[in-house]
């Protein structure tokens, strides 16, 4: 990769990362105004560094390990800098297997956001489809079955992905379900400020698998996807001390975010059944996506009440 597109990259995951964890940001201010000072500094300064190191950091990296055991942790790693035919090989016979699983979770993702989510309505359709929310499980049936009838054809594993990817989003969605309700206790319960600090870095946790599964639609570099993810962690966190009041105030960031994760799925899918996809076009489509959103927000104005 040259610099440009390392460079470009890199931006492309801060934004997805950012607007991936918009909702997180909102829920950590609203449970940071019930605690304590000290415990209001311990949180975003050593929960930055776990947020970064540990869960975007760790994560991606033990992804592809897992998904190509035979390079190591170090190959994992840097993998896909390296010029040896062996590693690349290996690379090339399991990226398709991940890119299934993570482009079915973001198709998914997306969906249940479409049928099922409370949302400001940005565009024509999304409220007639929010009243038909029992067909959320007769698309994501079809179209799962759809996505393994032709994987079968070309490589069961990469049909085994799609079925990783979509088990992994109603296990991940029954633990962000609980994290919302959970969120409800903190900012109402009488809870201790070093309780509250936990479930804040669980409840951030969970919210970090979109933005991490995402990442491998920009690029299979754990390194840049640990950079790129590192930076939007902080911006989360800048978003949460300072400006959560005002990125509220755009409603259809939120549309931004789950319209980019659907196309990103899109392109992994895509990918994963061997078309090229050039390395500028998520970036790309993020930017675009999320810039058509941010101006219809801000030609709607402040937000009401949610629809």
């Amino acid at each position: 990769m040259d610099i440009f597109s390392i460079l470009l990259t890199i931006a492309g995951l801060c934004l997805f990362e950012t607007i991936t964890s918009i909702d997180n940001a909102i829920i950590n201010a609203e449970v940071l105004s019930t605690m304590k000072e000290r415990a209001r500094r311990w949180f975003l300064t050593w929960g930055l560094l776990f947020a970064v190191f540990v869960v975007r950091g760790m994560l991606p990296w033990l992804i592809v390990w897992m998904s190509t055991p035979s390079l190591g942790p170090i190959g994992a790693l840097t993998a896909t800098f390296s010029s040896d035919p062996v590693v690349i090989a290996a690379i090339g016979q399991s990226a398709p297997v991940l890119l299934m699983g993570g482009g079915t979770f973001l198709i998914f993702l997306f969906f249940h956001w479409l049928f099922l989510e409370e949302k400001y309505f940005g565009i024509r359709g999304e409220r007639y489809i929010a009243t038909k929310g029992v067909w959320f499980f007769a698309v994501v049936a079809i179209l799962l079955a759809t996505l393994v009838w032709f994987a079968l054809d070309k490589n069961p594993m990469i049909a085994f992905g799609a079925v990783i990817g979509s088990t992994a989003f109603f296990i991940v969605h029954g633990f962000r379900q609980n994290a919302e309700n959970a969120e409800r206790k903190l900012v109402s319960g009488d809870m201790s400020d070093i309780s509250k600090i936990f479930y804040l870095e669980v409840i951030d946790a969970t919210f970090s698998i979109d933005g991490v599964l995402g990442a491998f639609a920009f690029t299979m570099a754990v390194p840049l996807i640990i950079i790129g993810n590192g930076f939007g962690a902080f911006v989360v966190r800048e978003i949460t001390v300072r400006n959560v009041d005002n990125i509220k105030k755009y409603r259809f960031l939120k549309n931004g975010a789950m319209y980019s994760i659907f196309c990103l799925g899109i392109i992994m899918v895509l990918d994963s059944f061997g078309f090229h996809i050039p390395s500028w076009l998520s970036p790309l489509i993020t930017f675009g996506i999320v810039g058509i959103f941010l101006v219809k927000s801000i030609r709607v104005g402040p937000l009401a009440e949610p629809a």
